[in-house]
């Protein structure tokens, strides 16, 4: 593995030799600043057993210190069950609290780092998770394959040249291949196209005292694609490399998984051909995470084409830089126009979604003030959601958009414009927010975790957006104090309760409970477990990608529970990815991407979240709470902070563990679900003012027009 730029918690290179892998991992010194110990770790995926590595040297470089790290356990993971995974943690030691970290890698080559062991036939190699993690996988003999070169020939031709890693079973005894093919597998009609390629044996990838080797061997080959253009519809072919050996006297076999592409280089990956009468286009495609290659072939269309690549383009355009500059000046100079002020601006959670209490608030008005020009901003993503409740919108960034937010009287959101935006003078601009702060927020924040920001520069982006709000609208009198110092807000606090909520106080009966279980094809007699979980902020893919690890075993609470709950689910909007829960058909459901979840605390008899600020919305129906909090100490501590003491006043049960969530749904089961007298202090703290109302307060104090 070729060694990188230094990340945090990055794999930076890795070498095999002796019987032993040496990892050189990246930490920053500011990672390790408050460990009072720390040491890296092999834990299988399946058993949780850990196996613990050791650390042989630690060399500074510049603010990371590079670790190295050895695993001489190699013979003992090979004798695990084909399948399983060792992950890769560091573990530290913070006022003595454990707290288990993965290592990070996107290399796609580390499978040349296999080690075989020829006793059993199996194969001990580290790769990338799709997450971006590493792991050292146990499995049964592979070969593995790439292609790192490709060219697109006039003639019809598909030129690559790559590698492959063979490690024989048997290295006492002499093997002799006898042929390599490339086996390209049309997705139309299960085809397999035999290719036999040239290759040639080169250097030991490793070598070890025990025998175990991996070969490398280079390959290089041409597909002539012509013969296989006469098909009516697209196809794709995808690759695979066979191998046929001789060794002890016998001919074997050995097929690939399907070939990746790791390619550092550009390259040309479309090819237009006109064999006959119609143009056809090759193209080159590799998929997303895995990095898979395919070559497509299908009918070229130069309307389509033009038309794709002109979106892409703008695109692009859309969101550089130039175009923000641009839309700053027009944003300068049409502010400077007189007011429309009948007209609101609306948007919840940047565009994406219609809810919240800015939905609260144009449902109030577009019911008790029709003489207002009521319009929301939406990503162009989420536009269909609009188009289909039949809710006036324009497209985010549009030019129609920009001159609706500059001549627009009123701005109504819950989260942040972008920062380049200027508010003209004669902009009223209304922040609903978006939660009762448990976590510590903006300037309280001692430490940032996000990507693409610093601490320093978070906290100066936060504070020169909120110096743009005129109203900001508070729950409750704690809310009001936590806002107006985080916030460094000095302007009209509008202290009424969440608009948001007001449904919840208005909508709480049978008939209309009924209308939501019968509308998202619930079964009516289970109850039902909400799980609604906040986002962390060190959990990203990269800028503007964030993940969610469930660490809850629904296995186990679909045998204990699943005869009368089921559970729905609803991630926050920064992580509302497709989840698979196919394998809990009929227990567990994902309501991720429903547009607003006051429909879900509706039809549900619990709430389980953890340091979400859900919990005091939910409050409201007087309903019971678990608090599902694997990482409590983790989040406390090293995160975001909590601005009360959580763990004594939380109105629920607070749990690390399925069981615990077990025993929690049961106890409240046979307890009548009847709600513990410290509940009532709670909600006389954060919910006094939420009684239906709060929407009215709001208008009637911002929109006097």
């Amino acid at each position: 593995m070729e060694a990188g730029a230094l990340k945090n918690r990055n794999l930076y290179h890795i070498s095999f030799e002796n019987d032993m892998y040496t990892m050189v991992v990246s930490l920053k010194e500011s990672f390790l600043r408050d460990a009072e110990s720390y040491s890296f770790l092999m834990v299988n995926r399946l058993t949780d057993e850990e196996r613990t590595m050791e650390i042989r040297e630690v060399r500074p470089s510049g603010e990371f210190h590079l670790l190295y790290v050895d695993m001489s356990t190699i013979e003992y993971m090979l004798k695990s069950i084909e399948g399983e995974v060792w992950n890769v943690y560091i573990l530290r030691q913070v006022d003595s609290i454990p707290m288990r970290t993965r290592i990070r890698t996107r290399d796609l080559k580390l499978t040349r780092h296999a080690a075989v062991f020829s006793g059993n036939q199996k194969m001990l190699y580290p790769a990338a998770t799709k997450k971006g993690n590493l792991s050292y996988y146990v499995t049964a003999y592979k070969l593995f394959a790439s292609i790192e070169e490709i060219e697109l020939l006039k003639q019809g031709q598909f030129r690559f040249a790559g590698h492959f890693h063979f490690p024989p079973l048997c290295v006492d005894n002499a093997y002799i291949i006898k042929q390599v093919r490339i086996l390209i597998k049309n997705s139309l009609n299960d085809e397999i196209i035999s290719l036999p390629i040239s290759f040639n044996e080169g250097k030991d990838s490793e070598t070890t005292d025990s025998g175990k080797m991996v070969k490398e061997f280079g390959f290089s080959g041409t597909f002539d694609v012509l013969p296989y253009l006469e098909l009516p519809n697209q196809k794709f072919f995808k690759f695979y490399l066979e191998l046929e050996y001789e060794q002890n006297g016998f001919v074997e076999s050995i097929q690939s998984s399907r070939i990746k592409a790791t390619i550092n280089k550009p390259y040309k990956n479309k090819l237009i051909l006109k064999p006959n009468s119609e143009k056809i286009q090759l193209r080159i495609k590799t998929t997303k995470d895995s990095k898979f290659l395919s070559l497509s072939v299908g009918k070229y269309n130069f309307k389509k084409e033009v038309s794709t690549t002109l979106k892409s383009k703008w695109v692009k355009f859309r969101r550089s830089n130039v175009l923000q500059k641009v839309y700053k000046k027009m944003f300068k100079l049409l502010g400077h126009r007189p007011a429309n002020k009948k007209l609101v601006m609306f948007e919840s959670f940047l565009g994406k979604q219609y809810s919240d209490s800015p939905r609260a608030i144009y449902e109030y008005m577009a019911e008790h003030h029709s003489d207002y020009r009521l319009i929301w901003s939406v990503d162009r993503a989420y536009s269909k959601m609009f188009e289909e409740k039949g809710i006036p919108y324009v497209r985010r960034f549009s030019v129609q958009w920009l001159f609706l937010m500059t001549g627009a009287k009123y701005w109504v959101n819950n989260s942040r414009f972008p920062l380049w935006i200027p508010k003209p003078k004669h902009t009223t601009y209304l922040q609903t927010w978006h939660g009762t702060p448990l976590k510590r927020l903006a300037a309280d924040m001692e430490e940032v975790h996000m990507p693409g920001t610093n601490t320093a520069k978070y906290k100066e982006n936060f504070l020169k957006e909120a110096s743009n709000w005129d109203y900001l609208v508070s729950p409750n009198a704690y809310s009001s104090e936590i806002f107006a110092r985080a916030f460094q807000f000095n302007r009209k606090m509008i202290e009424s309760g969440y608009p948001r909520n007001d449904y919840l106080h208005q909508a709480n009966n049978e008939k209309t409970i009924q209308a939501l279980k019968n509308k998202f094809n619930l079964p009516e007699d289970k109850k039902i477990i909400l799980y609604a979980p906040t986002w962390r902020d060190n959990q990203f893919y990269a800028k503007g990608k964030y993940k969610f690890d469930l660490e809850m075993d629904l296995n186990q609470m679909r045998d204990e529970l699943g005869d009368s709950y089921i559970v729905i689910m609803r991630m926050h909007y920064l992580v509302a990815e497709n989840m698979d829960l196919s394998p809990y058909e009929g227990f567990a459901y994902d309501f991720s991407h429903l547009e607003d979840i006051r429909e879900l605390y509706l039809i549900s008899d619990i709430l389980m979240t953890d340091y979400s600020s859900v919990f005091f919305d939910y409050a409201n129906l007087r309903r019971p709470m678990i608090f599902f909090v694997y990482d409590i100490e983790d989040y406390r501590d090293n995160l975001r902070g909590f601005y009360f003491n959580f763990e004594e006043k939380a109105p629920g049960l607070l749990t690390k563990t399925t069981d615990g969530i077990i025993a929690e749904v049961k106890r409240l089961e046979a307890a009548g679900f009847e709600l513990d007298e410290s509940f009532e202090e709670f909600y006389n703290k954060f919910c006094y003012l939420e009684s239906g109302e709060s929407t009215k307060r709001v208008v009637d104090e911002v929109f006097q027009d």
